[in-house]
């Protein structure tokens, strides 16, 4: 040890670079300097691989960057015990379908015919009550919307889609469907959108028009464009036939495959994401979550996690590593799952009393998870010293 200092900088962040968290945390009592070098995130970044939610993708990606990875390691151990507090930021009167869009430390929030702009406090990570802005203009509810930097795209039960400019303010209107658009995504110019009609439409951020209507054999519960923009993915009801998943090629407007077969009648899919160009995740009624190889050699499910509870899954979100989380149709229950286990990891039971909402929607940030419930949306903060939920 009394040699360790004694070695180049450069070498020595190397060495510390194979040591596991616990032998980092004991180094770093050593000496100030040797806590300085321990505090690098170079040091950090093998053990954060290892860990849930800490900002770094199975492609290497960081996704926290302003975030010391010492720090994040620390607030993912609390993910993997399931050490948290509970907190309800929001109540309405009214049961709705409420949606969430997390951008950077502004939450989106569907409520009813508005989508309104929460700014998120830095320091104590609450919710400001009163939003900074309110989109509106649905005649109906707010089904799905989306955020990019410079506007968010909503799809109502009225069946028009609105583009809001989060710049200069006001929205343009897309001739939309006949009935519920239930789901939209849009990567840079490209928007799809999926509603009960049984119809996809393709548009163009930049037109006013759509490239292309597509008739569906059922009802479309969800869409997801892939990175690269060259295809999207479906998800039916599986009512009027047995594939609901489907890979649409973007610019020939065909349907190239679809994913798995023998699904039972009914086993709609209600949420998908893209973990990587050539990965998704999909759940619905058949209370699996399911993760796709989609490239052209292989196109399957290569692993998939059963809800124990035999509820249906309404949404799913995914750190790019190992953690997927899931918001079941019962009792307001989120899940967590560590993709190398088959058994769920850790549960949150959000909704009071034993007939609750389901979860529609969850969105996570580095230590904190936002769920939107039919008549609130709560907050588990797992940052060091949150305790309530342990």
């Amino acid at each position: 040890m009394l040699l360790l200092p004694r070695l180049p900088e450069d070498v020595l962040l190397l060495i510390l670079a194979h040591l596991d968290r616990r032998s980092l945390g004991r180094l770093a009592q050593v000496s100030r300097g040797m806590s300085r070098l321990v505090g690098r995130d170079a040091v950090w970044r093998n053990v954060a691989k290892q860990f849930l939610n800490s900002g770094i993708t199975r492609t290497g990606a960081d996704i926290y960057p302003h975030i010391p990875l010492k720090e994040r390691v620390r607030t993912a151990q609390n993910w993997h015990d399931g050490v948290c507090r509970k907190e309800v930021l929001l109540k309405w009167k009214t049961k709705l379908l409420p949606w969430l869009q997390l951008d950077g430390d502004t939450l989106f929030v569907s409520q009813a015919a508005d989508i309104r702009a929460h700014r998120i406090r830095r320091e104590s990570g609450r919710l400001q009550q009163r939003p900074s802005r309110i989109y509106s203009g649905h005649r109906g509810d707010v089904c799905r919307f989306v955020s990019t930097p410079s506007h968010l795209i909503s799809g109502g039960s009225d069946g028009r889609i609105l583009v809001h400019s989060r710049r200069a303010g006001g929205s343009a209107e897309l001739p939309g469907h006949s009935q519920e658009v239930h789901c939209l995504d849009c990567r840079e110019d490209l928007i799809v959108s999926g509603s009960r009609d049984r119809t996809v439409r393709i548009w163009s951020l930049s037109s006013s028009s759509p490239r292309e209507t597509l008739p569906m054999s059922d009802r479309v519960w969800s869409v997801a464009i892939s990175p690269a923009q060259s295809s999207f993915v479906t998800g039916t009801a599986c009512c009027e036939d047995r594939a609901p998943l489907r890979i649409w090629d973007t610019e020939r407007l065909e349907c190239v495959c679809s994913l798995g077969s023998g699904f039972r009648r009914g086993a709609g899919v209600l949420d998908i994401v893209f973990e990587s160009p050539s990965q998704i995740l999909s759940c619905g009624y058949d209370t699996f979550i399911r993760l796709w190889d989609v490239r052209l050699s292989t196109r399957k499910c290569v692993m998939e996690w059963e809800e124990p509870h035999d509820s249906a899954l309404y949404c799913i979100q995914t750190d790019g590593n190992h953690m997927i989380a899931s918001g079941s149709s019962y009792y307001g229950v989120v899940r967590l799952w560590d993709r190398r286990q088959a058994a769920c990891l850790q549960f949150f039971q959000l909704g009071p009393g034993p007939v609750s909402s389901p979860v529609y929607c969850l969105r996570f940030s580095s230590s904190q998870l936002f769920a939107a419930l039919a008549s609130s949306l709560l907050r588990l903060d797992f940052r060091p010293g949150a305790s309530d939920c342990r």
